[in-house]
């Protein structure tokens, strides 16, 4: 049985955040699907951060490797991964955009992906249409048969299917995304889930989405508390065949003392993830990461457990906003929810701006004004917030 996590109990541990800022009637953060609040420990790896470039300067890099390497075998351990399998950036997009450019888009210059993907997967991909590439948009609606319209969608030309396992629009949990992985790979085609609205809110393995055929992306930004600067790519084995024309210098970094091969770019490692490696990067992002996941782990937020806070809490705000007769575009069955409710209304840009003057923060997407709970929110606050959304519609 899993033992509950306790809001109330967790709450000190992120004062920072939690302050109410001088003037303000109240601080009520439902972004936990966008941007959670970070626990204290936080400041305290930035500070790391500081103080190891401090004493060691340009020999620092050993020690930001080495929590590198300490935040692979976290998130490996999470995903049923091998930690030499993942690979860092500052955000999804580079990573995408590497994915892509190790395709061979000249022999297989059709790619497939949904109408419910982010901005950034979303804006690449229509851009690279109108540059030649053609581009099955598979309709996201119903995510009950994406998987097996995506299936379908596959072609002896296709080069990838690119996809999301959680909507971010709806919350709505995409089903049956191995028998895509299983279909693309069958074709040569490669297959990029991104995690990131499942990453350390609800629970997922390899297995579940293609096992060791899959490349997965996913961050720490939204769920994962880590805040800005932390991505990963999971590159399975045999993405060591493949060669990124967007490639940074620290995909060669074993080779850096070596004479260089003007006719070839050499460097590639065989372990595959180090291909998909960028340049230099700001490491005071991945000390915060890492303090945070220790911080997880000394407190028990495991995703079993953040996973079951999410529910009841997603399940609350379910139930107050059907109890004022709010229109919801996320599903009610606990299956196929991932971690926010949205709410369907054409106000929600309004909104959004009408509950942050009085301390509720919230965010939109199109139509849909979104609710995310965290696990230092109350159910006062998750009730405040409902009651603050339905009153303002209420009055037009």
């Amino acid at each position: 049985m899993i033992t509950p996590l306790d809001p109330l109990a967790l709450r000190p541990h992120y004062r920072q955040f939690l302050a109410v800022p001088e003037g303000a009637p109240r601080r009520v953060l439902l972004t936990g699907h966008s941007h959670q609040a970070w626990p204290d420990v936080a400041r305290a790896g930035q500070d790391a951060a500081f103080a190891d470039a401090a004493l060691h300067v340009d020999d620092k890099w050993g020690r930001v490797f080495a929590v590198q390497d300490e935040l692979r075998r976290y998130i490996a351990a999470r995903i049923g991964a091998r930690p030499g399998e993942l690979a860092f950036a500052s955000n999804t997009h580079e990573l995408v955009a590497r994915f892509l450019s190790a395709l061979d888009l000249r022999a297989r210059p059709h790619l497939v992906t949904t109408t419910g993907e982010f901005h950034s997967m979303d804006r690449q991909l229509r851009r690279l249409g109108e540059a030649g590439v053609e581009i099955t948009w598979v309709d996201a609606a119903p995510a009950d048969t994406l998987a097996e319209r995506l299936a379908a969608a596959v072609r002896d030309d296709t080069a990838a299917v690119l996809a999301s396992s959680v909507l971010f629009e709806t919350s709505t949990i995409v089903p049956h995304l191995a028998a895509v992985t299983a279909a693309a790979r069958r074709r040569g085609a490669q297959v990029l889930i991104d995690a990131y609205h499942a990453w350390h809110v609800v629970p997922f393995a390899l297995a579940d989405l293609g096992g060791d055929e899959v490349f997965v992306v996913a961050g720490g930004y939204k769920y994962a508390q880590w805040g800005e600067g932390v991505c990963f790519l999971r590159v399975p084995p045999h993405g060591a065949a493949l060669r990124p024309l967007y490639t940074g210098w620290f995909a060669g970094f074993a080779e850096l003392d070596a004479p260089r091969d003007r006719a070839r770019v050499t460097g590639y490692q065989a372990d595959g993830a180090s291909a998909f490696a960028g340049s230099t990067f700001d490491p005071a992002s991945f000390y915060r990461a890492a303090a945070v996941a220790r911080f997880a782990e000394e407190r028990g937020l495991d995703v079993p457990r953040l996973r079951a806070l999410s529910l009841v809490q997603t399940q609350r705000l379910i139930d107050a906003a059907t109890r004022h007769d709010l229109a919801l575009a996320t599903p009610r069955d606990p299956a196929r929810r991932g971690g926010f409710v949205a709410i369907e209304t054409p106000r929600a840009g309004a909104l959004v701006a009408a509950l942050r003057a009085e301390g509720i923060y919230t965010d939109a997407r199109g139509s849909r004004l979104r609710l995310g709970p965290a696990p230092y929110v109350t159910d006062d606050e998750l009730d405040l917030g409902v009651a603050a959304v339905a009153r303002l519609i209420a009055a037009g």
